[in-house]
């Protein structure tokens, strides 16, 4: 096992550095003068000329980008020229807001999601399963602005029963933070328990012709034992993977649903950059989230292995 995740760390640094060079490019390569940009009318060409001596951007790009990356290495991001926060600091507090919408968003995904796909393997061709494959396509069609619109019409506006924008710390209203979390939470779960369930039911429903599920059956074991014990775990390896990405996007990928529902989350960080052009924050902001990304794929690789141990011996 060791052996194993020394490859795979191995594996995650070239892909680690490229994330890296592609985020400075990214933000260097805009069109624009970031110089210009921060002086605003006080733009003349003295201090323009000054200000990108100061900043480094009178070196070539590959100079910058080294010494870009060796500020990185020893946790210096940058500080936002507009607000003079530093970038490591904007993200520290806005990061518990984003993973909290997306550990919910996820665990109602998988709350409708698992269940479903059970249900419809179980009975596949039924008219349950005909039904539900069909409520999952009409989801996937539906862009996550418009089901938040309707859920805030409906459950807000209609029925008075949650907020409709707005936030409160957990530590100091527990109930009223998941309230107001609750729509948002929603609004992404819908969009993602359709993946999830066509995933695990065309995975669970090959596994169910298997032959060892055959000889559980001849044994006379019973049907919710042969579903939840002896097919639902090797039917997970790709719900495994559908649910890192989903985390690792939902990470950074909430922008939309952030900015709707009012949440000082990373996506409305990262929107607020783009407006403002700063390009510090926005810099630091997408490197921390593709970074993000990788280590929960990274997360993903370990837990194929815990699942199925010819990964990590080679054999598979």
């Amino acid at each position: 096992m060791l052996n194993f995740v020394v490859r795979r760390l191995l594996a995650m640094l070239p892909v680690l550095l490229a994330v890296s060079l592609l985020t400075f490019l990214i933000a260097s390569l805009l069109p624009g003068d970031l110089a210009l940009v921060i002086l605003g009318d006080q733009a003349t060409p003295e201090n323009v000329a000054a200000l990108r001596r100061d900043m480094g951007l009178d070196q070539p790009l590959w100079w910058r980008y080294l010494s870009w990356l060796g500020h990185v290495l020893q946790g210096d991001l940058g500080r936002s020229f507009r607000t003079g926060q530093s970038v490591l600091q904007a993200v520290a507090e806005r990061i518990p807001v984003s993973l909290e919408l997306m550990l919910m968003a996820e665990f109602i995904g998988l709350l409708i999601g698992v269940p479903v796909a059970i249900a419809c393997a179980a009975r596949a061709g039924g008219a349950f399963d005909r039904f539900m494959t069909g409520s999952a396509f009409a989801m996937l069609s539906m862009p996550s602005f418009l089901m938040a619109i309707l859920l805030i019409y409906l459950f807000a506006v209609e029925l008075h029963w949650l907020p409709a924008t707005g936030y409160v710390p957990f530590t100091e209203e527990p109930l009223s933070n998941l309230r107001f979390f609750v729509l948002p939470a929603l609004t992404l779960a819908l969009a993602e328990w359709p993946g999830i369930m066509r995933v695990l039911r065309s995975d669970m429903i090959a596994t169910l012709q298997e032959d060892y599920i055959a000889l559980a059956k001849a044994k006379g074991l019973k049907p919710a034992r042969i579903l939840f014990v002896h097919a639902l775990k090797p039917s997970s390896l790709t719900l495994v993977t559908v649910t890192g990405i989903n985390i690792g996007r939902l990470l950074g990928g909430t922008l939309i649903v952030e900015s709707i529902f009012a949440l000082p989350g990373i996506g409305r960080l990262l929107v607020g950059a783009i407006y403002t052009r700063d390009l510090v924050i926005l810099q630091g902001v997408v490197l921390l989230v593709a970074c993000g990304f990788v280590i929960v794929n990274f997360i993903v690789d370990m837990l194929y292995a815990v699942l199925d141990p010819r990964i990590r011996h080679g054999h598979a």
